[in-house]
């Protein structure tokens, strides 16, 4: 584990996803949990230009192909995509950094850092087909759906 993505303020996680040290009683990637934690509460606002920047700003703690790089980077193209298609109502923009971001989720748990994988690849590649599937699609953390909250945005902007 690396030093630099430490982060012991991150709190536990409900249930047991990929990331989570259960022995240690800490996150791998505390980090990681973080910037997952505030982009997709913002990602679920519709905030998805700030969301993409939690998710980019992480991403460059990784080596090229580890598991968190290929999470990370793929949820950048999710947030990417979703704008491109509700801020421009470009689907075929859309579809280009979903089929992106599919690549990037091959092989990436199921439940990593509280996100259900399987269930954003499902949505990803129904919306391939079907764009208007996206349209006020929000995505599960732990289970729930989060929104942002006044901390969310301000995390967002403390990264420019």
């Amino acid at each position: 584990m690396d030093d630099h993505t430490r982060d012991p303020t991150v709190g536990a996680p409900d249930g047991d996803p990929t990331g989570w040290l259960e022995s240690a009683g800490r996150w791998e990637h505390g980090t990681l949990r973080r910037a997952t934690i505030h982009g997709v509460r913002l990602f679920n606002s519709g905030a998805y230009h700030e969301s993409h920047d939690c998710f980019e700003d992480e991403w460059y703690n990784y080596g090229r192909g580890t598991c968190e790089s290929m999470f990370l980077h793929g949820m950048v193209q999710v947030a990417a995509g979703a704008y491109k298609r509700i801020d421009f109502e470009n689907d075929d923009g859309m579809r280009s950094l979903f089929r992106t971001a599919l690549q990037y989720f091959h092989g990436v748990p199921r439940d990593f850092y509280g996100v259900d994988v399987l269930e954003v690849r499902t949505t990803l590649t129904n919306a391939l087909e079907e764009p208007e599937r996206i349209d006020g699609w929000q995505i599960p953390l732990d289970g729930r759906v989060p929104a942002a909250r006044d901390v969310d945005f301000a995390y967002a902007a403390g990264l420019e």
